[in-house]
């Protein structure tokens, strides 16, 4: 951003033309360079101290010690731990002369101790590698736990170390494996054969075993007619005889020799060579508390959110934030952490790239059409929330109007990635000072003139517009380019828009829930609703940012905008916040509250659509390096046996219950099959890959690779429950987020159980097609919930009463000798 300085004079003090002026500035200049001098270094010196540390961990620089001291003193004692090995390592070292005989024995010792540490850090990896290489712990039934598994938990606690930091685990992490073929496909003489149709109204006998959770076939056979089905398995048939192996062998060298098998390829196929509008499309968004906004003033909801980020940035630099564990024991794996901040995706033509600085000490501000650059540190580190208020408060009372084209600018960010790369080409050449402003900040903030979120007077409709505000906006207030941009609105409302190609949401709601909880319950606000702290009246005026537009960018402006309007008119948002029950009631049923909404959404869709559809629920594959996400088909044979009897009038409530455990039990296995890397999909994506790499045409890959997701749904997960404090603060918890859907005759729907007795509903679709009504489908999913509920009430109810005959019954037996 050295250029946006060249070109912005405005803010220098004008007393600098005066002569006398420059003799004064001489020495704090200096003092500046090498006080920034000193920053970077410092900076250098304690990320290369937190690799070493994350290298070497479990061990840590005092067992070295321990190790140097222990020997030291068995030499003291005439003992030689290192069985003549010491001997040769002094005859190696250079000869210094009588009196340095003493410093060759240290070194020798030092040197030995070393190689013992490295060689005993070297054991523990391997030791924790494999120990994480065990998943059986993940097949087991809820709440149980077999011996081999509380033997592993034990030996993971001792080999884990402690005190870890985000990235301590990378190094021990297992690989995702490479299913094989079969699994993938189906499990031969497990699939119905040709022309056999298989029972819809699946019995106990068709609950497949767990080994066979990964079909394909499987999870398309209640879908698609009698024809399709048999075709289709035809395909899969020819693939396995033909192609199978050969790419297969391809995809176990990569494993063998690449991190992760499918994750790059995943980035680049499925976000950057996507040349698709990220806006709707592929950015996501985060909202704020539903019920409370804690300060009505934008600059201090802006200032301490802010601020909040930046700390945030400050732990991950010294990779302060604890690595996520599941169970408490299990890590997984911190790498999409890195990109989080200073981090850009460049358009290209045929591909995006991702651009990520190690560091920036400054963030973009967009606010009625204009462009400002604010910095984030000043002498003292970072600025103070009530500094960074006046900051963004100047902003705000700043009157001067937004030059033609300029206000619309940011459209480009919403254009098809091909147009918009061209454009930024021109761009860059005559305004590159500015751009380099926004593409280098930390992040982009975007200060709303308009209110959000909730209103007294219309609850579902203000909800629905906030949610649209985060996923489209106005289609030119966000840098869609942009790792995230903070919405700040004019109420004080919050939230997040997210790119989505340098991470997945458990990532950016991490940080999310880090930063509500810290703006409001760490910083907090004083009573009059600012930041806390003193003013800085010091402090320069944000700069505000010039654009030397060139003419030819004007049309692609206009076009992008008209672009951006119509993809935000046609998005059809709705949010609701089911608060009958919530994960207490799903627990008190003993059943995974997952697979109970999932179950939910399945009687839901088969309401609104009359049919079944392939459904998309996204899960996480972090329990391997550089793993990212796998997708859970769960639209299953079992869940829709449990669906038609719901919806048959003749069906007894025990037996809809027996049909609903059935469909819950099938969807854990294959969530668990997911997560342990045995799913379908990213496989089947890889084999592809490599096809049409090596021009092979494979018709079951391309059936499979243009297969419609009319229904794709995610869990928000909640992280750090320890930041919020349900029981005093039960208003104080994050509302989830949700996204656009991945078909546009589907729906895209995301959930958050927020606290233990309410669950928030995102729900998208677009206003284009005439088949999906998001209202419609909140409407189904809210009954649906409550008719599950009542099925276990009623069940309850019926078994109380049960067992009430019996004892009854039982009562009259014990009696009945003294009766005759």
């Amino acid at each position: 951003s050295g250029m946006a300085e060249a070109r912005q004079a405005e803010g220098f003090p004008s007393s600098l033309t005066s002569d006398g002026a420059e003799a004064e500035l001489s020495a704090p200049v200096l003092q500046e360079i090498y006080l920034s001098g000193l920053r970077s270094w410092k900076r250098h010196l304690s990320r290369f101290w937190n690799d070493f540390l994350t290298g070497v961990f479990p061990a840590s620089p005092l067992s070295w010690l321990f190790l140097f001291t222990a020997i030291q003193l068995a030499w003291f004692l005439q003992l030689d731990p290192s069985l003549g090995l010491m001997e040769k390592i002094k005859e190696l070292l250079p000869d210094w002369g009588g009196q340095h005989h003493r410093l060759r024995g240290v070194l020798a010792a030092a040197l030995f101790a070393s190689c013992l540490w490295g060689a005993l850090i070297f054991t523990l990896h391997v030791a924790l590698r494999l120990l994480l290489s065990y998943h059986g712990w993940l097949l087991e039934p809820h709440g149980t736990m077999s011996s081999p598994t509380k033997t592993w938990l034990a030996l993971v606690r001792i080999f884990s170390g402690r005190h870890p930091m985000l990235f301590s685990y990378q190094r021990s992490l297992p690989r995702q494996p490479v299913p094989s073929v079969q699994d993938t496909v189906h499990k031969v003489g497990r699939v119905p054969g040709m022309g056999q149709r298989p029972a819809l109204r699946g019995g106990a006998a068709d609950l497949p075993c767990p080994g066979v959770a990964s079909q394909y076939l499987e999870s398309v056979r209640p879908i698609l007619s009698d024809e399709d089905f048999d075709w289709t398995a035809f395909l899969a048939q020819e693939f396995l005889r033909l192609q199978a192996s050969l790419l297969q062998w391809y995809l176990r060298l990569k494993s063998w020799w690449a991190s992760n098998y499918v994750s790059d390829w995943w980035e680049e196929f499925v976000y950057l060579r996507s040349r698709n509008s990220l806006m709707v499309n592929s950015n996501y968004y985060m909202m704020d508390f539903l019920y409370v906004t804690p300060t009505p003033l934008q600059a201090a909801r802006a200032g301490n959110a802010v601020h909040a980020l930046l700390l945030y940035r400050h732990h991950l630099n010294r990779q302060e934030i604890l690595p996520s564990l599941l169970m408490g024991v299990r890590p997984l794996c911190s790498a999409q952490y890195e990109k989080i901040f200073n981090t850009t995706r460049i358009p290209g033509v045929q591909k995006d790239h991702i651009r990520h600085l190690g560091d920036s000490r400054h963030v973009a501000v967009f606010h009625r059409g204009r462009f400002f650059r604010v910095g984030t540190h000043s002498r003292g580190g970072l600025l103070s929330p009530r500094a960074l208020e006046q900051q963004f408060q100047r902003i705000l009372d700043d009157p001067s109007p937004a030059c033609p084209h300029e206000e619309h600018l940011a459209a480009l960010t919403a254009a098809p990635r091909d147009a918009w790369a061209q454009a930024r080409s021109s761009l860059k050449a005559q305004a590159q000072g500015a751009l380099e402003a926004v593409e280098g900040a930390a992040f982009f903030v975007s200060l709303d003139c308009e209110p959000a979120g909730l209103s007294k007077e219309d609850p579902a409709a203000s909800l629905d517009a906030y949610a649209h505000a985060l996923l489209a906006g106005r289609g030119h207030d966000r840098w869609f380019d942009k790792s995230f941009t903070l919405i700040v609105f004019a109420n004080g409302k919050l939230g997040l828009s997210v790119e989505h190609s340098w991470a997945d949401c458990p990532i950016s709601g991490h940080m999310w829930e880090f930063t509500l909880a810290t703006e409001c319950f760490r910083l907090g606000y004083a009573a009059d609703g600012h930041c806390k702290g003193p003013l800085d009246p010091a402090l320069p005026q944000p700069q505000r940012l010039h654009w030397d537009l060139p003419d030819k960018i004007h049309p692609s402006i206009s076009l992008a905008l008209r672009g951006a309007q119509t993809l935000s008119g046609s998005i059809d948002c709705h949010v609701f916040p089911f608060s009958h029950f919530g994960k207490s009631f799903i627990k008190h049923c003993h059943l995974s509250s997952d697979s109970f909404i999932q179950m939910a959404l399945q009687l839901a869709y088969f309401r609104d659509r009359g049919q079944f559809c392939l459904t998309y629920e996204s899960t996480m594959t972090r329990l391997f390096l550089e793993g990212r996400t796998e997708t859970v088909r769960s639209c299953t044979k079992e869940a829709c046996a449990f669906v038609r009897a719901m919806e048959d009038r003749e069906k007894t409530i025990p037996q809809c219950l027996a049909l609903f455990r059935m469909a819950v039990d099938k969807h854990q296995a294959l969530l668990k099959a997911a997560m342990s890397g045995q799913g379908v999909d990213r496989h089947l994506f890889a084999l592809y890959v490599v096809s049409q790499f090596l021009h092979l045409h494979s018709p079951f890959l391309a059936q499979v690779h243009s297969e419609q997701w009319r229904l794709a749904s995610s869990q928000i997960p909640m992280q750090q429950t320890h930041l919020f404090d349900f029981h005093n603060f039960p208003d104080y918890v994050s509302s989830g987020g949700g996204f656009g859907p991945a078909d546009d005759h589907g729906y895209g729907v995301s959930y958050i159980f927020m606290g233990d007795d309410m669950i928030t509903f995102h729900i998208s679709s677009k206003k284009s097609s005439t088949k999906t009504d998001s209202h419609r489908l909140g409407q189904h999913i809210e009954d649906a919930l409550l008719d599950v509920a009542s099925l276990f009430q009623e069940g309850q109810r019926l078994a109380r009463g049960f067992r009430g005959l019996r004892e009854e019954n039982s009562g009259h037996s014990c009696n009945s000798p003294s009766s005759h």
